[in-house]
Formats: structure tokens, C-alpha cells, sequence
């Protein structure tokens, strides 16, 4: 997304596998082009990137070098799960991203990056699409295992998997495996706790719960508990992992202001951007 004079000029979604290779190099130089050709040549005044893997202060700070290098003018990276706050309207706060993985995000008062959570589906990423049919299927094996086969869980997971072979499952998802491909098969979970299902309807809930753990663990490391804004595909889509990210929240920091994010998270970009132009021209109008 671009602005000038405070009216956007380019808003375009591209789909990410089709330019990141995740090596820093290579994806400042594609990502500069992408800017390059969505400004037609014009190089910005302010950018703001917020940057899914660079996940400590010296990640951001070395990709923001190779961007600036590029593109010139005033450049911010953040990870990714920063542009929530800013998105909501909000200066400061804490950022949760639930989608195909998650993360919290936030920032001492001095300034150093906190992050817990964002390890990859296979060692975390609670709460997230991969993570819910992770969970999912091993709650489903703890069943299958103690002989019971009539939760609604089983039926729709077997459903999204194309099988009519309860001992397949576990097959499948070995076949299929990865983040993107496992998230796809979210919707089975919640579909099945909208059917009644206990298993699905515990999942969700741990989820919830472990969302709020990553919370817990920032606000521990000296983050601003006053206010926590979530965001991502699956819990902005899925108002039962909403709601037990909140229930889960008022046991951990009852005090926290959990807000959802409606708008896309590049809004939060756009933010970060006119905060720098303004710092830089302090005495023009702002834009980005």
C-alpha cells in the first residue's frame, strides 16, 4: 500500500509464495522491485515493512539496511505481528498474529523487541490454522485409540482429508505436510464444534489459552499489558478462537484491553511510514 498527501495511490495484494525465497539478500532485492514497480519508479519518502521470520531487533534492523540500500529514503522493519497495534489506531500495545502460525510481539519501554511463540508449526505456533489441525488430529488419535469413533471431529477432519478410513489419517497428514497445506484444513475444526464436538470445542480452547500464554510470557519480560490487539486469518475469521483467546486473557492480565483487528494489517504500515515522513519533515504535511 501507498500514500501521498494522505490519500492511498496503490493497494494491491500479492500472494507471497510467489516472490518470497526467505534469504534477506534476494527478498530486499525482489521486495524493492515490487516497491519500485507499484510506485512506478518513484522511490518513497517513508517505508514501512513489517516482516514475517525476522523475529529479534538484529533481524529487523540488517533486512531494513538491505531495504534502505535499495530503495532509499526512511525505512522501518518490524516483524509482521507489529503492524497490529498500529493497524487499530494505537501507538503502543501488544501484537498477536493467528493465522497459518503466530507470534506476539511487543516493545519495552526502551525500545528492544519481545517476541514469544513464532517457532513453526512443528515445535509451536499455538492457536494457529496448522496448529488447530495438529491438535485436532491428536486429539482424534487419543480417541480412536480408547475406541471411540462418534465425535463430530473425526467425521469432518476425514471430510477435508478425502478419506472414509479413519486409520488413514494419520497417513494423509503425513503426506501433506507443511503450515500452509495443514491450515487449510482449519475449518473442519471449528465446523465440528459448531457440530457439538467436545474434542474440536477443547482444541479451540487450548488454542485460546496458548495465545494468551504467549501474552503472559511478554508481559513478564517487561511489555505493556494495557492493551493486546490480534489479528490473522484464523482468529479474525473464527469468532470461537476469539472468544477463548478473551476468556483465556481475563485469567492471565484481566486488566489487558484485548482488541480484534478488522483492517488489513497493512494499515499499520501506512502508520509506521507517516510517523517516519513526519519525523523527517516535521514541518510539512504528512504523508507516506
Amino acid at each position: 500500500m501507498a500514500c501521498r498527501d494522505g490519500r492511498t495511490i496503490v493497494d494491491e495484494v500479492l500472494v507471497t509464495e510467489t516472490w518470497r525465497i526467505r534469504q534477506m539478500e534476494a527478498d530486499a532485492e525482489r521486495l524493492a522491485s515490487i516497491i519500485a514497480d507499484l510506485c512506478e519508479g518513484v522511490a518513497p519518502a517513508a517505508l514501512a515493512v513489517g516482516a514475517h521470520g525476522c523475529d529479534t531487533d538484529e533481524q529487523c534492523q540488517h533486512f531494513q539496511t538491505l531495504l534502505s540500500a535499495r530503495t532509499g529514503g526512511r525505512v522501518q522493519v518490524v516483524n509482521d505481528a507489529e503492524l497490529m497495534v498500529p493497524a487499530a489506531g494505537y501507538v503502543d500495545g501488544i501484537g498477536v498474529v493467528a493465522g497459518t502460525g503466530s507470534i506476539a510481539v511487543a516493545r519495552t519501554q526502551e525500545g528492544k523487541m519481545l517476541a514469544a511463540g513464532g517457532w513453526g508449526w512443528i515445535l509451536g505456533d499455538e492457536g494457529s490454522a496448522a496448529a488447530l489441525v495438529r491438535e485436532a488430529a491428536r486429539a482424534i488419535r487419543g480417541a480412536l485409540d480408547r475406541g471411540l469413533h462418534g465425535d463430530p471431529l473425526i467425521a469432518a477432519l476425514m471430510r477435508e482429508l478425502a478419506t472414509d478410513d479413519q486409520t488413514k489419517l494419520g497417513i494423509l497428514l503425513n503426506e501433506t505436510r507443511g503450515a500452509a497445506v495443514w491450515g487449510r484444513y482449519a475449518n473442519a475444526v471449528f465446523d465440528a464444534a459448531a457440530a457439538g464436538s467436545p474434542l474440536a470445542t477443547r482444541v479451540i480452547a487450548e488454542g485460546g489459552a496458548a495465545l494468551a500464554a504467549l501474552v503472559e510470557l511478554l508481559i513478564e519480560r517487561g511489555a505493556n499489558s494495557a492493551l493486546v490487539v490480534a489479528g490473522g486469518g484464523v482468529i479474525a475469521e473464527q469468532p470461537m478462537l476469539m472468544k477463548a483467546f478473551v476468556e483465556a486473557m481475563a485469567r492471565v492480565a484481566p486488566a489487558s484491553r484485548v482488541v480484534l483487528l478488522r483492517e488489513p494489517p497493512v494499515i499499520g504500515a501506512i502508520a509506521l511510514a507517516k510517523r517516519l515522513f513526519a519525523d523527517q519533515y516535521p514541518s510539512s504535511r504528512i504523508g507516506a
